[in-house]
């Protein structure tokens, strides 16, 4: 702690009785709940996260009326660089000295696991909306944390296992060089294996990498029907416009998206992405109330929203029920009430929440149609595939998380 910040809190602390009880009464309970993101605002994750997010926790809080407890709602902020050290320091500060209730967002797999482990220490609730490791609710998940948006095994089983079966059977992939990429390569190779397909090749790339020519080249020479990109953001999107500059799309080498979302897609122009199959739990013109939620969401942004954007709603509002259900925000009592509750806002209806804090929403499988069919701005996408939650998500008897009774 700073010392101006130790320096106030003895102040503080040396004030406070000798001021009258009514007073420290109604400052008590004029106190702000708290929502604490971890976000990725400068690097590759900051357009399908950044930003947006709080705007999304933001419009979460206005539908819920503003206050819960009698007490106003503020939403803070902060760049944690997708690092594991920043994020926790962060996380530690906000709880210690700055009175945050809960956290959510992380960005990375790396910096999200930073979070976690703070939430595990202090006992708060860690709602993970950007990192998509599967292990938070596999062998790292904790009794504070609740897995929002995607993870890892649904997004490789929903676009590893559909893509090998319909004929990609030998795969390469380049691979961001951090816990997200390893899981996501780790869970697409064991779908497609399950699938009857086989992988010819793996290589890693650094978070943040410019130039992937040398990879595409690997990728090329392999062999391989299908790339699959373990990665997401900018690398992602770098990776789908070096690799139509190499000729392999032309070639008839297919590209694997495995986490692709629509802000890639605007990014990338839908020229470029036609024809490409991702897996996703949320699309902005999908029904009415997706698409109404999405004009408020852009009266404030010039994009639509992704799928972590309506992640973070989901996950503020199912909160701040809970919240004034219990009557309160401690973190035990929420989570229960949370568990027990199921998800139901403009695009989920009547969602669990499993035993190992996953949310067990639907996924979909898009493709990105020709800019001819397009029939409106930002009309990207069509359904392919509806997959259940029974199919989309790991079984609980597969994850290994240690809290969870065999």
């Amino acid at each position: 702690m700073p010392s101006m910040t130790r320096r106030a809190v003895i102040a503080g602390m040396t004030i406070a009785p000798l001021a009258k009880p009514g007073l420290i009464r109604a400052q008590s309970s004029s106190k702000p709940v708290k929502i604490g993101l971890l976000s990725d605002m400068s690097g590759p994750y900051r357009d399908v996260g950044g930003p947006g997010n709080k705007v999304a926790v933001e419009l979460a809080i206005e539908d819920f009326g503003g206050s819960v407890l009698g007490r106003p709602i503020e939403v803070l902020q902060a760049d944690d660089q997708n690092k594991p050290d920043v994020s926790s320091a962060i996380a530690r500060e906000w709880i210690d000295s700055q009175g945050v209730d809960v956290l959510a967002d992380g960005a990375a797999s790396s910096s999200g696991f930073g979070v976690q482990q703070v939430s595990r220490e202090k006992k708060k609730l860690y709602m993970v909306t950007g990192p998509a490791s599967s292990d938070f609710t596999g062998k790292s998940c904790s009794p504070y944390s609740i897995h929002f948006c995607y993870d890892t095994y649904a997004l490789a089983h929903g676009t590893g296992g559909k893509l090998t079966k319909a004929g990609g059977d030998t795969w390469f992939f380049i691979t961001a060089d951090y816990a997200f990429g390893y899981a996501l390569e780790r869970d697409t190779i064991a779908a497609v294996q399950a699938a009857g397909g086989k992988v010819l090749g793996t290589v890693r790339a650094p978070l943040g990498t410019a130039d992937f020519s040398s990879y595409l080249i690997q990728a090329k020479a392999s062999g391989a029907k299908v790339i699959g990109f373990a990665n997401a953001g900018t690398d992602t999107q770098n990776c789908i416009k070096q690799a139509a500059e190499f000729g392999l799309t032309a070639g008839g080498t297919r590209m694997a998206t495995l986490l692709m979302q629509i802000t890639d897609v605007n990014s990338l122009g839908q020229k470029t992405c036609e024809g490409l199959v991702f897996t996703d739990s949320f699309y902005w013109n999908m029904t009415d109330a997706t698409r109404a939620w999405t004009k408020r969401y852009m009266a404030k942004m010039e994009t639509p929203p992704g799928l972590l954007h309506a992640g973070n709603y989901c996950a503020a509002y199912h909160w701040l029920k809970a919240v004034k259900a219990v009557g309160s925000t401690d973190s035990d009592a929420v989570i229960a009430q949370m568990k027990a509750t199921p998800v139901n806002d403009f695009y989920n209806k009547d969602v669990k929440i499993r035993e190992d804090g996953r949310v067990m929403h639907q996924m979909y499988l898009w493709q990105v149609k020709p800019v001819a069919e397009a029939t409106s701005k930002f009309d990207f996408c069509k359904l392919v595939a509806t997959i259940p939650p029974d199919e989309a998500w790991r079984p609980l008897s597969e994850g290994g998380c240690p809290f969870v009774k065999a």
